[in-house]
């Protein structure tokens, strides 16, 4: 079975689209997914690579881009949402500690339903909370063992482990060291796991 390393991190955009199909794509195409969060912003931060900051053209239509694919998969969205997001690496966080259990996909799709369909800010407490209690998870437990310096520390690494193995942006797939970056590419990446090559 293909195994496809999905690089994504709350706070960018259009990982909605591929978060809220992901696993229903997965199992009808019979591919294993590695959900991997990272830091986006530090890396892109780094790279000195931020797309839409004080670009109010580029932003709009990043939200009608994201809006015309959400309609293609079918997906449903209440745009714009709050952007960007505020706390972004505790985001992160709680989905790094749940992907290390058996809630963090539920936690992350449930954490952009609330943002996406519903405005509330993702990485926000009230956001946090509510995707937590939808993933039957205790908020106060998991938000204190997000913060703790143990799961900063291994968020701040896999962001590096990201970073090197060329990833700059979200959502990315990774095969045997092929970097694919883009929802719309999600295709490519499994034409490369089975085939060594985009059909």
């Amino acid at each position: 079975m293909p195994e496809i390393d999905f690089w994504f991190s709350i706070g960018s955009t259009y990982t909605f689209l591929t978060v809220m199909r992901l696993p229903e794509w997965a199992r009808e195409r019979d591919v294993t997914l590695r959900w991997r969060p990272f830091n986006v912003r530090r890396v892109m931060t780094e790279q000195n690579n931020i797309p839409f900051a004080n670009k109010p053209e580029k932003t709009a239509y990043m939200w009608r881009d994201i809006q015309r694919r959400a309609a293609k998969y079918k997906l449903r969205c209440a745009l714009p949402a709050p952007y960007p997001i505020s706390d972004l690496p505790l985001a992160n966080q709680v989905a790094l500690r749940g992907m290390s259990e058996d809630w963090g996909i539920p936690f992350v799709r449930n954490c952009y339903r609330l943002w996406f369909e519903d405005g509330i800010e993702a990485g926000s407490e009230a956001n946090l909370t509510e995707a937590l209690h939808r993933a039957d998870q205790d908020p106060m437990q998991i938000l204190a063992r997000a913060q703790d310096p143990e799961t900063v520390a291994e968020l701040a690494a896999e962001t590096e482990t990201a970073a090197d193995t060329g990833v700059f942006g979200a959502p990315s797939f990774v095969v045997r060291g092929e970097v694919f970056w883009g929802d719309d590419r999600l295709e490519d990446a499994l034409s490369w796991s089975r085939l060594g090559h985009v059909a």
